[in-house]
Protein backbone atom coordinates (compact mmCIF):
# COMPACT_ATOMS: atom_id res chain seq x y z
CA UNK A 1 0.00 0.00 0.00
CA UNK A 2 0.87 3.69 -0.22
CA UNK A 3 2.97 5.66 2.44
CA UNK A 4 0.71 6.26 5.13
CA UNK A 5 -0.89 9.82 4.79
CA UNK A 6 0.84 12.36 7.17
CA UNK A 7 -2.01 14.12 9.56
CA UNK A 8 0.50 17.10 9.70
CA UNK A 9 0.52 17.62 6.18
CA UNK A 10 -3.34 16.85 5.52
CA UNK A 11 -4.90 19.10 8.51
CA UNK A 12 -3.64 22.53 6.80
CA UNK A 13 -5.07 21.33 3.43
CA UNK A 14 -8.45 20.26 5.44
CA UNK A 15 -8.54 23.69 7.24
CA UNK A 16 -8.28 25.79 3.74
CA UNK A 17 -10.53 23.07 1.81
CA UNK A 18 -8.06 22.59 -0.55
CA UNK A 19 -9.04 21.49 -3.99
CA UNK A 20 -6.28 20.07 -5.09
CA UNK A 21 -6.65 17.04 -2.78
CA UNK A 22 -10.11 16.42 -3.37
CA UNK A 23 -10.35 12.83 -3.96
CA UNK A 24 -6.61 12.17 -3.16
CA UNK A 25 -7.77 11.51 0.42
CA UNK A 26 -10.67 11.66 2.65
CA UNK A 27 -10.86 12.68 6.47
CA UNK A 28 -13.27 10.88 8.89
CA UNK A 29 -14.42 11.70 12.05
CA UNK A 30 -14.25 9.87 15.26
CA UNK A 31 -17.04 11.61 17.33
CA UNK A 32 -19.51 11.38 14.31
CA UNK A 33 -18.59 8.48 12.30
CA UNK A 34 -18.83 10.10 9.07
CA UNK A 35 -15.61 10.46 6.93
CA UNK A 36 -15.42 13.74 4.11
CA UNK A 37 -14.24 15.32 1.30
CA UNK A 38 -11.27 17.83 1.96
CA UNK A 39 -13.86 20.41 0.52
CA UNK A 40 -16.92 19.78 3.17
CA UNK A 41 -18.63 23.18 4.22
CA UNK A 42 -19.27 21.99 7.31
CA UNK A 43 -17.23 23.08 10.47
CA UNK A 44 -13.77 21.35 10.37
CA UNK A 45 -13.21 18.97 13.00
CA UNK A 46 -10.38 18.97 15.76
CA UNK A 47 -7.11 17.53 14.44
CA UNK A 48 -7.54 15.27 17.40
CA UNK A 49 -10.42 13.88 16.29
CA UNK A 50 -9.75 13.10 12.31
CA UNK A 51 -8.08 10.13 10.57
CA UNK A 52 -6.94 10.20 7.06
CA UNK A 53 -7.73 7.73 4.23
CA UNK A 54 -6.51 7.53 0.58
CA UNK A 55 -9.61 6.15 -0.74
CA UNK A 56 -13.09 5.61 0.28
CA UNK A 57 -13.13 1.88 0.54
CA UNK A 58 -10.45 2.19 3.20
CA UNK A 59 -12.96 4.53 5.12
CA UNK A 60 -15.99 2.37 5.12
CA UNK A 61 -13.87 -0.45 5.93
CA UNK A 62 -12.83 1.17 8.79
CA UNK A 63 -16.82 1.56 9.47
CA UNK A 64 -17.61 5.53 8.62
CA UNK A 65 -20.22 6.21 6.76
CA UNK A 66 -20.17 9.12 4.06
CA UNK A 67 -21.40 12.14 4.27
CA UNK A 68 -24.23 13.96 2.76
CA UNK A 69 -22.99 17.34 2.60
CA UNK A 70 -20.14 16.71 0.42
CA UNK A 71 -20.87 13.34 -0.92
CA UNK A 72 -17.75 11.62 -1.24
CA UNK A 73 -19.53 9.23 -4.05
CA UNK A 74 -19.15 12.72 -6.66
CA UNK A 75 -15.12 12.94 -5.88
CA UNK A 76 -12.72 12.66 -8.55
CA UNK A 77 -10.72 9.70 -8.49
CA UNK A 78 -7.15 9.57 -7.59
CA UNK A 79 -5.38 7.30 -10.53
CA UNK A 80 -1.36 7.45 -10.43
CA UNK A 81 -0.15 6.44 -13.27
CA UNK A 82 2.94 3.67 -13.58
CA UNK A 83 3.72 2.03 -17.18
CA UNK A 84 6.91 -0.27 -15.08
CA UNK A 85 6.01 -1.37 -11.89
CA UNK A 86 3.87 -4.63 -12.33
CA UNK A 87 2.00 -4.40 -9.13
CA UNK A 88 0.75 -1.04 -9.86
CA UNK A 89 -0.06 -2.03 -13.50
CA UNK A 90 -1.96 -5.46 -11.77
CA UNK A 91 -3.72 -3.31 -9.52
CA UNK A 92 -5.06 -0.56 -12.29
CA UNK A 93 -6.12 -3.66 -14.82
CA UNK A 94 -8.03 -4.76 -12.07
CA UNK A 95 -9.41 -1.84 -11.20
CA UNK A 96 -10.29 -1.12 -14.94
CA UNK A 97 -12.15 -4.59 -15.21
CA UNK A 98 -14.14 -4.28 -12.30
CA UNK A 99 -15.41 -1.12 -13.47
CA UNK A 100 -16.22 -2.21 -16.95
CA UNK A 101 -17.60 -5.63 -16.49
CA UNK A 102 -21.30 -6.76 -15.79
CA UNK A 103 -22.20 -7.80 -12.19
CA UNK A 104 -22.59 -11.14 -12.79
CA UNK A 105 -19.14 -11.28 -14.10
CA UNK A 106 -17.52 -9.55 -11.21
CA UNK A 107 -16.03 -12.29 -9.31
CA UNK A 108 -12.87 -12.96 -7.82
CA UNK A 109 -12.54 -16.03 -9.67
CA UNK A 110 -13.21 -14.11 -12.89
CA UNK A 111 -11.02 -11.13 -12.49
CA UNK A 112 -8.16 -14.00 -11.62
CA UNK A 113 -9.55 -15.70 -14.85
CA UNK A 114 -8.95 -12.37 -16.75
CA UNK A 115 -5.34 -11.66 -15.30
CA UNK A 116 -4.36 -14.67 -15.67
CA UNK A 117 -3.25 -15.19 -12.25
CA UNK A 118 -4.35 -17.23 -9.08
CA UNK A 119 -7.28 -15.47 -6.89
CA UNK A 120 -4.72 -15.01 -3.79
CA UNK A 121 -2.31 -13.43 -6.01
CA UNK A 122 -4.90 -10.90 -7.14
CA UNK A 123 -6.25 -10.24 -3.70
CA UNK A 124 -2.67 -9.60 -1.90
CA UNK A 125 -2.09 -7.28 -4.55
CA UNK A 126 -5.08 -5.69 -4.51
CA UNK A 127 -4.68 -5.11 -0.91
CA UNK A 128 -1.22 -3.67 -1.21
CA UNK A 129 -2.33 -1.03 -3.42
CA UNK A 130 -5.88 0.20 -2.88
CA UNK A 131 -5.56 -1.21 1.09
CA UNK A 132 -8.84 -3.02 0.20
CA UNK A 133 -9.35 -6.27 -1.61
CA UNK A 134 -11.61 -6.24 -4.64
CA UNK A 135 -14.44 -7.38 -3.38
CA UNK A 136 -14.39 -4.29 -0.74
CA UNK A 137 -13.80 -2.15 -3.15
CA UNK A 138 -16.78 -3.66 -5.72
CA UNK A 139 -18.70 -3.38 -2.77
CA UNK A 140 -18.17 0.31 -1.99
CA UNK A 141 -18.08 1.35 -5.21
CA UNK A 142 -21.75 0.12 -5.83
CA UNK A 143 -23.17 1.75 -2.37
CA UNK A 144 -21.86 5.17 -3.48
CA UNK A 145 -23.13 4.64 -6.94
CA UNK A 146 -26.40 3.79 -5.33
CA UNK A 147 -26.23 6.87 -2.71
CA UNK A 148 -26.02 9.25 -6.21
CA UNK A 149 -28.71 7.82 -7.88
CA UNK A 150 -30.71 7.69 -4.84
CA UNK A 151 -29.98 11.59 -3.77
CA UNK A 152 -29.92 13.22 -7.93
CA UNK A 153 -32.69 10.82 -9.91
CA UNK A 154 -36.08 9.99 -9.42
CA UNK A 155 -35.13 6.28 -10.61
CA UNK A 156 -37.43 3.91 -8.73
CA UNK A 157 -35.42 2.01 -5.62
CA UNK A 158 -35.89 -1.24 -7.13
CA UNK A 159 -33.81 -0.11 -10.53
CA UNK A 160 -31.32 1.67 -8.32
CA UNK A 161 -30.25 -1.58 -6.85
CA UNK A 162 -30.13 -2.96 -10.04
CA UNK A 163 -28.44 -0.18 -12.19
CA UNK A 164 -25.63 0.37 -9.53
CA UNK A 165 -24.85 -3.60 -9.51
CA UNK A 166 -26.71 -5.46 -6.93
CA UNK A 167 -28.43 -8.86 -7.65
CA UNK A 168 -31.68 -7.84 -5.97
CA UNK A 169 -33.70 -5.30 -4.22
CA UNK A 170 -33.33 -7.24 -0.90
CA UNK A 171 -29.56 -7.55 -1.38
CA UNK A 172 -29.61 -3.93 -2.04
CA UNK A 173 -31.40 -2.62 1.15
CA UNK A 174 -29.53 -5.35 3.51
CA UNK A 175 -26.29 -3.64 2.41
CA UNK A 176 -27.52 -0.29 2.13
CA UNK A 177 -29.05 -0.46 5.63
CA UNK A 178 -25.67 -2.14 7.23
CA UNK A 179 -23.04 -0.16 5.71
CA UNK A 180 -24.59 3.15 5.81
CA UNK A 181 -27.17 2.80 9.02
CA UNK A 182 -30.10 3.97 6.64
CA UNK A 183 -32.68 3.14 4.68
CA UNK A 184 -32.30 3.75 0.82
CA UNK A 185 -36.06 5.16 1.00
CA UNK A 186 -35.26 7.86 3.82
CA UNK A 187 -32.20 8.77 2.07
CA UNK A 188 -34.40 9.45 -0.51
CA UNK A 189 -36.76 11.39 1.56
CA UNK A 190 -34.01 13.70 2.67
CA UNK A 191 -32.43 14.45 -0.47
CA UNK A 192 -33.67 17.95 -2.09
CA UNK A 193 -30.81 17.57 -5.10
CA UNK A 194 -32.96 15.13 -7.56
CA UNK A 195 -32.70 16.86 -10.98
CA UNK A 196 -35.95 17.14 -12.59
CA UNK A 197 -34.68 15.31 -15.77
CA UNK A 198 -36.94 13.80 -18.74
CA UNK A 199 -39.11 10.47 -17.77
CA UNK A 200 -36.87 8.19 -20.18
CA UNK A 201 -33.83 10.27 -19.25
CA UNK A 202 -31.84 10.54 -15.86
CA UNK A 203 -29.29 13.22 -15.42
CA UNK A 204 -26.22 12.71 -13.22
CA UNK A 205 -23.50 15.05 -11.26
CA UNK A 206 -19.80 14.25 -12.09
CA UNK A 207 -17.51 16.27 -9.91
CA UNK A 208 -13.64 17.27 -10.89
CA UNK A 209 -10.80 19.38 -9.42
CA UNK A 210 -10.89 22.70 -11.11
CA UNK A 211 -9.75 24.48 -13.32
CA UNK A 212 -11.29 23.02 -16.41
CA UNK A 213 -10.77 24.50 -19.76
CA UNK A 214 -13.84 22.69 -21.40
CA UNK A 215 -13.91 25.34 -24.38
CA UNK A 216 -10.38 23.47 -25.04
CA UNK A 217 -11.96 20.02 -24.83
CA UNK A 218 -14.75 20.54 -26.93
CA UNK A 219 -12.68 22.66 -29.46
CA UNK A 220 -10.87 19.28 -29.69
CA UNK A 221 -14.11 17.02 -30.26
CA UNK A 222 -15.87 19.41 -32.56
CA UNK A 223 -13.01 19.36 -35.31
CA UNK A 224 -13.83 15.13 -34.94
CA UNK A 225 -17.17 15.02 -34.54
CA UNK A 226 -18.85 12.78 -37.24
CA UNK A 227 -22.45 13.92 -38.03
CA UNK A 228 -25.10 11.41 -37.33
CA UNK A 229 -22.98 10.08 -33.80
CA UNK A 230 -21.87 13.59 -32.67
CA UNK A 231 -23.05 16.71 -31.61
CA UNK A 232 -20.72 19.60 -30.26
CA UNK A 233 -21.91 23.35 -29.38
CA UNK A 234 -19.00 24.94 -28.04
CA UNK A 235 -20.95 28.02 -27.47
CA UNK A 236 -23.77 26.36 -25.20
CA UNK A 237 -20.43 23.91 -23.70
CA UNK A 238 -22.48 20.64 -24.75
CA UNK A 239 -21.51 17.54 -26.30
CA UNK A 240 -23.80 14.92 -27.12
CA UNK A 241 -23.67 11.53 -28.67
CA UNK A 242 -24.62 8.07 -29.24
CA UNK A 243 -23.34 5.09 -27.21
CA UNK A 244 -22.92 1.42 -27.52
CA UNK A 245 -21.73 -0.15 -24.55
CA UNK A 246 -20.05 -3.33 -24.55
CA UNK A 247 -19.60 -5.44 -21.04
CA UNK A 248 -17.71 -8.18 -20.65
CA UNK A 249 -20.13 -11.22 -19.93
CA UNK A 250 -23.07 -8.86 -20.92
CA UNK A 251 -25.20 -7.93 -24.40
CA UNK A 252 -24.36 -4.55 -26.00
CA UNK A 253 -26.29 -1.75 -25.02
CA UNK A 254 -27.49 1.06 -27.59
CA UNK A 255 -28.18 4.45 -25.99
CA UNK A 256 -26.70 8.20 -26.27
CA UNK A 257 -25.78 10.55 -23.41
CA UNK A 258 -25.67 14.62 -23.19
CA UNK A 259 -22.97 16.31 -21.63
CA UNK A 260 -22.68 19.70 -20.35
CA UNK A 261 -19.77 21.61 -19.45
CA UNK A 262 -19.31 24.45 -16.99
CA UNK A 263 -17.90 28.02 -18.39
CA UNK A 264 -14.12 28.11 -18.22
CA UNK A 265 -14.14 31.10 -15.35
CA UNK A 266 -16.22 28.62 -13.00
CA UNK A 267 -14.49 28.23 -9.95
CA UNK A 268 -16.38 25.12 -8.74
CA UNK A 269 -17.02 23.19 -11.52
CA UNK A 270 -19.50 20.53 -12.00
CA UNK A 271 -20.31 18.21 -15.40
CA UNK A 272 -24.24 17.21 -16.15
CA UNK A 273 -24.45 14.13 -18.09
CA UNK A 274 -27.70 13.03 -19.36
CA UNK A 275 -28.30 9.66 -20.03
CA UNK A 276 -30.82 7.97 -22.26
CA UNK A 277 -32.92 5.14 -20.34
CA UNK A 278 -31.59 2.36 -21.95
CA UNK A 279 -28.35 2.76 -20.51
CA UNK A 280 -29.60 2.60 -17.05
CA UNK A 281 -29.23 -1.01 -16.40
CA UNK A 282 -25.09 -0.46 -17.10
CA UNK A 283 -24.52 3.04 -15.31
CA UNK A 284 -22.19 0.98 -12.87
CA UNK A 285 -19.87 0.54 -15.90
CA UNK A 286 -20.66 3.82 -17.82
CA UNK A 287 -19.98 6.48 -15.22
CA UNK A 288 -15.86 5.60 -15.24
CA UNK A 289 -16.16 5.68 -18.71
CA UNK A 290 -17.69 9.24 -19.23
CA UNK A 291 -15.29 10.32 -16.77
CA UNK A 292 -12.04 8.71 -18.67
CA UNK A 293 -13.83 10.47 -22.01
CA UNK A 294 -13.77 13.59 -20.42
CA UNK A 295 -10.42 13.08 -17.81
CA UNK A 296 -12.27 14.60 -15.22
CA UNK A 297 -10.08 12.72 -12.83
CA UNK A 298 -7.02 14.58 -14.12
CA UNK A 299 -5.18 16.50 -11.41
CA UNK A 300 -4.35 20.16 -13.02
CA UNK A 301 -1.83 21.46 -10.49
CA UNK A 302 0.59 18.67 -10.76
CA UNK A 303 0.20 18.90 -14.73
CA UNK A 304 1.34 22.56 -15.02
CA UNK A 305 3.63 21.50 -12.57
CA UNK A 306 5.43 18.94 -14.59
CA UNK A 307 4.85 21.26 -17.96
CA UNK A 308 6.66 24.36 -15.97
CA UNK A 309 5.65 27.72 -16.29
CA UNK A 310 5.71 28.61 -19.70
CA UNK A 311 3.73 25.30 -21.07
CA UNK A 312 1.57 24.29 -18.34
CA UNK A 313 1.02 28.07 -17.66
CA UNK A 314 -1.73 27.84 -20.72
CA UNK A 315 -2.63 24.38 -19.74
CA UNK A 316 -3.68 24.39 -16.21
CA UNK A 317 -7.05 22.76 -16.51
CA UNK A 318 -6.46 21.41 -19.82
CA UNK A 319 -8.21 17.90 -20.27
CA UNK A 320 -7.14 14.90 -22.08
CA UNK A 321 -9.76 13.91 -24.61
CA UNK A 322 -10.31 9.70 -23.94
CA UNK A 323 -13.11 7.73 -25.85
CA UNK A 324 -16.19 5.62 -24.54
CA UNK A 325 -15.31 3.10 -26.84
CA UNK A 326 -11.71 1.63 -27.55
CA UNK A 327 -12.74 -0.20 -30.78
CA UNK A 328 -14.04 3.14 -32.47
CA UNK A 329 -11.03 5.15 -31.45
CA UNK A 330 -8.53 2.84 -32.68
CA UNK A 331 -10.46 2.03 -36.69
CA UNK A 332 -10.93 6.40 -36.40
CA UNK A 333 -6.78 6.34 -35.60
CA UNK A 334 -6.10 4.07 -38.86
CA UNK A 335 -8.84 6.50 -40.70
CA UNK A 336 -6.65 9.50 -39.80
CA UNK A 337 -3.29 8.02 -41.02
CA UNK A 338 -1.82 10.96 -43.34
CA UNK A 339 -4.34 13.05 -43.50
CA UNK A 340 -6.26 16.29 -42.15
CA UNK A 341 -8.39 16.16 -39.21
CA UNK A 342 -11.43 17.14 -41.79
CA UNK A 343 -10.46 14.19 -44.09
CA UNK A 344 -10.39 11.55 -41.20
CA UNK A 345 -13.46 12.82 -39.90
CA UNK A 346 -15.36 12.63 -43.85
CA UNK A 347 -13.72 8.73 -43.83
CA UNK A 348 -15.58 7.96 -40.63
CA UNK A 349 -18.82 9.53 -41.80
CA UNK A 350 -18.73 7.20 -45.06
CA UNK A 351 -17.67 4.48 -42.81
CA UNK A 352 -20.40 5.15 -40.49
CA UNK A 353 -23.21 5.36 -43.14
CA UNK A 354 -21.95 2.07 -44.73
CA UNK A 355 -21.69 0.19 -41.74
CA UNK A 356 -23.33 1.84 -38.61
CA UNK A 357 -26.00 0.72 -36.80
CA UNK A 358 -29.71 3.22 -36.91
CA UNK A 359 -30.44 4.01 -33.63
CA UNK A 360 -34.21 2.27 -32.79
CA UNK A 361 -37.01 5.39 -32.67
CA UNK A 362 -37.58 4.09 -29.26
CA UNK A 363 -34.39 5.58 -27.62
CA UNK A 364 -35.63 8.88 -28.05
CA UNK A 365 -32.52 9.94 -29.23
CA UNK A 366 -32.02 14.10 -30.01
CA UNK A 367 -32.51 15.24 -33.12
CA UNK A 368 -29.10 14.48 -35.62
CA UNK A 369 -28.16 11.50 -33.35
CA UNK A 370 -28.74 8.45 -35.74
CA UNK A 371 -26.32 5.64 -35.66
CA UNK A 372 -24.13 4.13 -33.43
CA UNK A 373 -20.57 3.04 -34.55
CA UNK A 374 -19.99 -0.23 -36.00
CA UNK A 375 -19.37 -3.56 -33.55
CA UNK A 376 -15.84 -5.20 -34.16
CA UNK A 377 -18.00 -8.18 -35.80
CA UNK A 378 -19.74 -5.91 -38.50
CA UNK A 379 -16.26 -4.83 -39.77
CA UNK A 380 -15.28 -8.03 -39.06
CA UNK A 381 -17.95 -8.81 -42.17
CA UNK A 382 -16.39 -6.41 -44.58
CA UNK A 383 -13.34 -7.04 -47.47
CA UNK A 384 -10.57 -5.10 -48.33
CA UNK A 385 -12.95 -3.70 -51.64
CA UNK A 386 -15.61 -2.58 -48.97
CA UNK A 387 -13.06 -0.32 -46.70
CA UNK A 388 -11.34 0.93 -49.89
CA UNK A 389 -14.25 2.21 -51.40
CA UNK A 390 -14.60 4.65 -49.16
CA UNK A 391 -11.98 6.37 -50.18
CA UNK A 392 -9.13 4.74 -48.61
CA UNK A 393 -5.60 3.36 -50.24
CA UNK A 394 -5.93 -0.44 -50.78
CA UNK A 395 -3.08 -0.95 -48.08
CA UNK A 396 -4.24 1.30 -45.08
CA UNK A 397 -7.73 -0.30 -45.72
CA UNK A 398 -5.70 -4.03 -45.12
CA UNK A 399 -4.34 -2.37 -42.22
CA UNK A 400 -8.03 -1.60 -40.79
CA UNK A 401 -9.21 -4.84 -41.51
CA UNK A 402 -6.34 -6.50 -39.99
CA UNK A 403 -6.46 -4.61 -37.01
CA UNK A 404 -10.24 -5.68 -36.66
CA UNK A 405 -9.62 -9.24 -37.07
CA UNK A 406 -6.99 -9.52 -33.98
CA UNK A 407 -9.04 -7.06 -32.30
CA UNK A 408 -10.22 -9.67 -29.73
CA UNK A 409 -7.36 -10.92 -28.67
CA UNK A 410 -5.05 -7.43 -28.63
CA UNK A 411 -3.93 -6.01 -25.65
CA UNK A 412 -5.24 -2.68 -26.02
CA UNK A 413 -8.39 -4.04 -26.56
CA UNK A 414 -8.67 -5.43 -23.20
CA UNK A 415 -7.01 -2.84 -21.73
CA UNK A 416 -4.82 -5.26 -19.93
CA UNK A 417 -0.63 -5.26 -19.46
CA UNK A 418 1.82 -2.74 -19.54
CA UNK A 419 1.82 0.36 -21.97
CA UNK A 420 5.49 -0.99 -23.45
CA UNK A 421 3.91 -4.55 -24.16
CA UNK A 422 0.93 -3.17 -25.53
CA UNK A 423 2.53 -0.49 -28.22
CA UNK A 424 5.19 -3.58 -29.39
CA UNK A 425 1.53 -5.33 -29.98
CA UNK A 426 0.25 -2.57 -32.42
CA UNK A 427 3.10 -1.64 -34.34
CA UNK A 428 3.44 -5.12 -35.39
CA UNK A 429 0.28 -4.89 -37.38
CA UNK A 430 0.84 -4.03 -41.02
CA UNK A 431 0.06 -0.53 -41.67
CA UNK A 432 0.40 0.72 -37.39
CA UNK A 433 3.40 2.59 -36.93
CA UNK A 434 4.83 4.24 -33.19
CA UNK A 435 2.77 7.24 -34.30
CA UNK A 436 -0.99 5.59 -34.40
CA UNK A 437 0.08 3.15 -31.42
CA UNK A 438 0.95 5.84 -28.76
CA UNK A 439 -2.18 8.06 -29.83
CA UNK A 440 -4.40 4.88 -29.41
CA UNK A 441 -2.82 4.72 -26.02
CA UNK A 442 -2.98 8.42 -25.35
CA UNK A 443 -6.82 8.37 -25.69
CA UNK A 444 -8.15 5.09 -25.72
CA UNK A 445 -6.20 4.06 -22.66
CA UNK A 446 -5.81 7.75 -21.07
CA UNK A 447 -2.65 7.53 -20.97
CA UNK A 448 -1.07 10.43 -19.41
CA UNK A 449 2.63 10.05 -20.18
CA UNK A 450 2.25 9.34 -24.56
CA UNK A 451 4.74 11.80 -26.73
CA UNK A 452 3.82 10.22 -30.64
CA UNK A 453 7.49 10.12 -32.07
CA UNK A 454 7.99 11.82 -35.60
CA UNK A 455 4.83 14.25 -35.70
CA UNK A 456 5.60 17.36 -37.67
CA UNK A 457 3.41 20.00 -35.55
CA UNK A 458 5.28 18.51 -32.58
CA UNK A 459 9.09 19.13 -33.83
CA UNK A 460 7.87 22.55 -35.19
CA UNK A 461 6.87 23.61 -32.05
CA UNK A 462 9.89 22.29 -29.75
CA UNK A 463 12.15 23.79 -32.63
CA UNK A 464 10.65 27.17 -32.17
CA UNK A 465 10.86 27.09 -28.24
CA UNK A 466 14.49 25.97 -28.69
CA UNK A 467 15.32 28.17 -31.68
CA UNK A 468 17.17 25.90 -33.40
CA UNK A 469 16.50 23.11 -35.91
CA UNK A 470 16.14 19.72 -33.44
CA UNK A 471 16.99 15.90 -34.29
CA UNK A 472 14.26 13.39 -34.01
CA UNK A 473 16.25 12.65 -30.69
CA UNK A 474 16.36 15.85 -29.43
CA UNK A 475 13.02 16.50 -29.86
CA UNK A 476 12.22 13.42 -27.91
CA UNK A 477 15.00 14.19 -25.49
CA UNK A 478 13.67 17.73 -24.69
CA UNK A 479 10.36 16.49 -24.48
CA UNK A 480 11.00 14.40 -21.28
CA UNK A 481 10.88 17.29 -19.42
CA UNK A 482 7.51 16.95 -19.65
CA UNK A 483 7.09 13.69 -17.97
CA UNK A 484 4.92 11.91 -16.66
CA UNK A 485 2.47 14.24 -18.65
CA UNK A 486 3.71 14.17 -21.79
CA UNK A 487 0.53 14.24 -23.11
CA UNK A 488 -0.58 17.19 -21.91
CA UNK A 489 2.01 18.42 -23.69
CA UNK A 490 1.46 17.35 -26.81
CA UNK A 491 -2.08 18.61 -26.26
CA UNK A 492 -1.15 22.04 -25.55
CA UNK A 493 1.60 22.20 -28.47
CA UNK A 494 -1.08 20.94 -31.23
CA UNK A 495 -3.16 23.38 -29.71
CA UNK A 496 -0.38 25.99 -29.80
CA UNK A 497 -0.03 25.37 -33.46
CA UNK A 498 -3.84 25.38 -33.98
CA UNK A 499 -4.19 28.80 -32.58
CA UNK A 500 -1.45 30.05 -34.56
CA UNK A 501 -3.05 28.92 -37.80
CA UNK A 502 -6.54 30.34 -37.00
CA UNK A 503 -4.05 33.76 -36.14
CA UNK A 504 -2.50 33.40 -39.84
CA UNK A 505 -5.78 33.09 -41.45
CA UNK A 506 -7.29 35.72 -39.59
CA UNK A 507 -4.64 38.18 -40.39
CA UNK A 508 -4.73 37.22 -44.46
CA UNK A 509 -8.34 37.72 -44.50
CA UNK A 510 -8.06 41.04 -42.27
CA UNK A 511 -5.40 41.82 -44.69
CA UNK A 512 -7.51 40.86 -47.72
CA UNK A 513 -10.55 42.96 -46.91
CA UNK A 514 -7.84 46.37 -45.90
CA UNK A 515 -7.03 45.81 -49.43
CA UNK A 516 -10.17 45.36 -50.63
CA UNK A 517 -11.46 48.74 -48.97
CA UNK A 518 -8.69 50.76 -50.29
CA UNK A 519 -9.43 49.81 -53.90
CA UNK A 520 -13.00 50.32 -53.49
CA UNK A 521 -12.26 53.80 -51.71
CA UNK A 522 -9.85 54.66 -54.83
CA UNK A 523 -12.20 53.87 -56.99
CA UNK A 524 -15.23 55.89 -55.48
CA UNK A 525 -13.13 58.92 -55.27
CA UNK A 526 -11.95 58.51 -59.09
CA UNK A 527 -15.66 58.70 -59.75
CA UNK A 528 -16.61 61.38 -57.71
CA UNK A 529 -14.05 63.69 -58.96
CA UNK A 530 -14.69 62.58 -62.66
CA UNK A 531 -18.22 63.24 -62.18
CA UNK A 532 -17.94 66.76 -60.66
CA UNK A 533 -15.64 67.61 -63.76
CA UNK A 534 -18.58 66.74 -65.67
CA UNK A 535 -21.39 68.77 -63.62
CA UNK A 536 -18.70 71.57 -63.51
CA UNK A 537 -18.27 71.63 -67.53
CA UNK A 538 -21.73 71.31 -68.52
CA UNK A 539 -22.27 74.27 -65.53
CA UNK A 540 -19.69 76.33 -67.64
CA UNK A 541 -17.22 76.40 -65.12
CA UNK A 542 -13.73 75.36 -64.54
CA UNK A 543 -13.14 72.02 -62.98
CA UNK A 544 -10.98 72.00 -60.02
CA UNK A 545 -7.95 70.52 -60.34
CA UNK A 546 -6.62 68.08 -58.50
CA UNK A 547 -3.62 66.09 -59.04
CA UNK A 548 -5.62 62.60 -59.94
CA UNK A 549 -6.94 64.92 -63.06
CA UNK A 550 -4.26 66.05 -64.03
CA UNK A 551 -2.16 62.82 -63.78
CA UNK A 552 -4.75 61.64 -66.27
CA UNK A 553 -4.78 63.79 -68.63
CA UNK A 554 -1.05 65.07 -69.15
CA UNK A 555 -1.07 62.22 -72.44
CA UNK A 556 -2.65 64.27 -75.51
CA UNK A 557 -4.37 60.88 -77.03
CA UNK A 558 -5.29 60.11 -73.35
CA UNK A 559 -6.75 63.95 -72.98
CA UNK A 560 -8.92 63.71 -76.07
CA UNK A 561 -10.43 60.57 -75.47
CA UNK A 562 -10.86 61.77 -72.15
CA UNK A 563 -12.33 65.35 -73.04
CA UNK A 564 -16.10 65.13 -72.03
CA UNK A 565 -18.43 65.01 -74.80
CA UNK A 566 -20.76 68.71 -75.34
CA UNK A 567 -24.29 67.80 -74.44
CA UNK A 568 -26.46 66.29 -76.47
CA UNK A 569 -23.73 64.16 -78.19
CA UNK A 570 -24.28 60.43 -78.81
CA UNK A 571 -23.33 57.62 -76.21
Amino acid sequence: MDTPLDPDHCYPALLARDARFDGVWFVAVRTTGVYCRPICRVRPPKRENCRFFPTAALAEAAHFRPCLKCRPELAPLARRWSAMDATDVLAREAVRWLDECSPEMATLPALAAHLGVSERHVRRVFTAVHGVGPLQYLQTRRLLLAKQLLTDTAMPVSEVALASGFGSLRRFNASFADHYRLKPSALRRTSQEATAAAPDTVELRLDLRPPLLGRALLQFLVARAVPGVEQVDVEAMTVLRSVRLSRPGAEDLLGWVQIHLPPDDTERAQVRARLSASLWPAIATLMPRLRRWLDLDADPAAIAAALGDELGGPATGLRLPGTIDRFELAIRAVLGQQVTVAAARTLATRLITRFGERLPPALGAPDGITHAFPPPERLAAATVDDIASLGLPARRAQALITLVQRWPTLAYAQGRGEVTAAIAELVELPGLGPWTAHYMLMRGWSWPDAFPPADVVLKQRMEQRADRALKPSEVAAAAQAFAPYRSYAVLQLWREAAQATSARSARSASGRDAGHKVKHTVKRTIKHMVQRTEESTVKGKAPHASPVATRRTTDPKRRARSAPRPPGAAS
